[in-house]
């Protein structure tokens, strides 16, 4: 293999094992696959786009630093999420800053907005919002595991890798998180 396209439709773990063979083509396509997935999780914790690209652009620095540390015979995702889960706190840390969440809410939580309605665009903006306000209450051992679940796509067993914690309190944190948000929103006099 000697060709950015000989590389495009292996699996993450063999694309992993040749950038530890020295292959740059097979680590272009791990950057290109998981760039816009990193981007996306980095909109949870920094607000600027600017700050997010930098943010995984050091990710991926630190991926490729310690690429034969990955164990191959391990799924390749849960080990670069956890790259980006330690620089992102890192960087939070470093900047006291306040968190910014960007999450599909029409797959975590239904609504009764309707598409055919001519305001429907407004009324989801503002459900939006509402359950942005709801989220930035939840404790982060509640408000991470939601994102990573409902905005990354990620298995429990996967957020269980990245997060450090066992399956089952994944699962836990997931059901407590959605029960926190509706209610906050109760409080609020809004239904979700």
């Amino acid at each position: 293999m000697d060709s950015p396209s000989d590389y495009a439709a292996l699996p993450d773990e063999q694309l992993a094992r040749a950038v530890q063979r020295g292959s740059h083509f097979a680590f272009r396509q791990l950057v290109e696959r998981f760039t816009p997935k990193l981007l996306r999780y980095a909109r949870t914790f920094f607000s600027s786009r600017e700050e997010q690209e930098d943010v995984v652009q050091e990710v991926m620095i630190k991926a490729y630093a310690h690429i034969q540390e990955f164990d191959s015979r391990r799924v390749f995702s849960p080990w670069i999420y956890r790259i980006a889960h330690n620089e992102f706190v890192n960087v939070l840390r470093k900047k006291q800053r306040a968190l910014v969440f960007a999450v599909d809410w029409d797959v975590m939580l239904p609504h009764p907005i309707s598409k055919e309605r001519t305001d429907a665009d407004i009324l989801r903006t503002e459900l939006n919002d509402t359950v942005f306000d709801c989220l930035k209450e939840l404790p982060e051992k509640y408000r991470e595991p939601l994102l990573l679940y409902y905005n990354d796509d990620l298995s429990y067993g996967q957020i269980s890798d990245i997060l450090h914690i066992p399956v089952s309190t994944v699962g836990v944190r997931l059901n407590r998180a959605r029960s926190m948000v509706q209610a906050i929103a109760r409080n609020r006099g809004i239904t979700l």
